[in-house]
């Protein structure tokens, strides 16, 4: 009874064992929370692994909540980005449930660069965190405050899902 209990808990813990990226074929979704400068806003994004440590993904990004004295309209609530990422967690060796993630974007505002990281509690669900910057904006002369949306540094937090 005791040896059939104990393969019963193995079995049991290995169902909640989740890798943070699994290389060629990975599907993850995020969707949380984005912090700059005026603005906050919700943020969507898509990964798919290509390789055994790279992806490729979409993101997007609107900015709810502007503050008031900027004029913003549509065009500079809403930002879209393809990006690059070097999911190299599993490189690092830290633990199998984290991926640690620089990248790169392009967006309809600028070209920029992200550094991130994901934690998985179990093979479903786990959160994340992104800063990202731009390295060059498209537009080089003096920005507006609304301009400046999504044009600057910026802090992405919440919940990621394996599809």
């Amino acid at each position: 009874m005791k040896n059939l209990l104990f393969i019963a808990m193995l079995a049991s813990a290995s169902l909640v064992y989740s890798q943070a990226f699994t290389g060629k074929g990975d599907n993850k979704f995020q969707i949380g929370l984005n912090l700059q400068d005026n603005a906050t806003g919700i943020n969507a994004a898509y990964d798919f692994g290509v390789g055994d440590n790279i992806s490729f993904g979409f993101v997007g990004t609107y900015a709810l909540g502007v503050n008031e004295s900027i004029d913003a309209d549509f065009g500079d609530r809403i930002d879209v980005r393809a990006r690059f990422n070097a999911n190299i967690g599993n490189v690092l060796d830290i633990d199998p449930n984290f991926d640690f993630y620089p990248g790169l974007s392009f967006g309809l505002k600028n070209f920029g660069g992200h550094i991130g990281a994901r934690y998985f509690f179990s093979n479903g669900f786990g959160i994340y965190s992104e800063i990202g910057t731009p390295i060059a904006r498209y537009d080089t002369g003096t920005l507006t405050p609304a301009e400046k949306i999504h044009n600057q540094f910026y802090f992405n937090f919440g919940a990621v899902f394996n599809l």
